[in-house]
């Protein structure tokens, strides 16, 4: 079996964010000045955690965001971003492919690591992960109940939308019966995200291209890092 993480953040706020008005593929807004303090923010909270690979959509918002949150990170400042237009808004078909390109990318690499000698120790991956995620409501108590469960091969950061992010959930839940956090419900998984919000999920898959992967959503939606700039506002 290989299990991967997968950090899903929605991009920072724009001024349409903030009228509440929809933007989808047409409009290409940048973020607005609570955005880059949203980004900056969500960056500060994951700044031990370290990525294997990061990928944005190609959308202005999501590209800000993005580099905002690898600015501190401790780990990552230097990390290429792969920018891909099918994590932009609204279609679900492109939501699982990509999801199936990132399981088919994830399992090739594993594969080839298996003949290679190990390079980052995969334990520091989840070790960077469980020092912070296992913090507030809406997470799991702990990521691996079972020690005789593979390390974590990868720990991949997405960037999205909020429609997007609704969509990909849905789909976990519905097509991949995802397990949940015992607080969480299934309306809660299915909501839009807010601005920066942060979900993860650990994604397990055999090596039969058949068989379906299963889903474990560790967290949902977290807006911890957020706090504080709502304190002092």
């Amino acid at each position: 079996m290989t299990r991967f993480a997968l950090t899903v953040v929605r991009h920072g706020q724009t001024r349409l964010n903030k009228e509440k008005v929809i933007q989808g593929q047409g409009v290409d807004e940048p973020l607005s000045e609570t955005g880059f303090k949203q980004a900056a923010a969500a960056g500060i909270f994951l700044n031990n955690v370290k990525f294997t690979h990061v990928f944005s959509s190609d959308l202005m918002r999501t590209k800000q965001t993005v580099r905002g949150i690898l600015e501190k990170n401790k780990c990552c400042q230097d990390m290429t971003v792969k920018f891909d237009s099918r994590l932009r808004e609204r279609v679900k078909m492109r939501g699982i492919d990509f999801f199936e390109f990132l399981c088919q990318l994830i399992w090739k690499e594993a594969d080839k690591k298996e003949h290679c000698s190990l390079e980052t120790p995969s334990n520091c991956l989840e070790t960077s992960l469980a020092e912070i995620f296992p913090l507030g409501k809406n997470c799991a108590s702990k990521f691996n109940s079972d020690s005789s469960t593979p390390e974590l091969v990868a720990s991949v950061l997405v960037v999205s939308h909020g429609a997007y992010m609704k969509s990909l959930f849905g789909y976990f839940l519905n097509d991949l019966e995802c397990s949940l956090p015992e607080t969480l419900s299934k309306s809660e998984l299915t909501s839009v995200s807010a601005n920066t919000g942060i979900s993860l999920f650990i994604i397990n898959f055999e090596k039969e291209r058949e068989a379906k992967p299963t889903v474990q959503c560790v967290c949902m939606n977290l807006q911890d890092h957020l706090r504080e700039m709502t304190e002092t506002c």
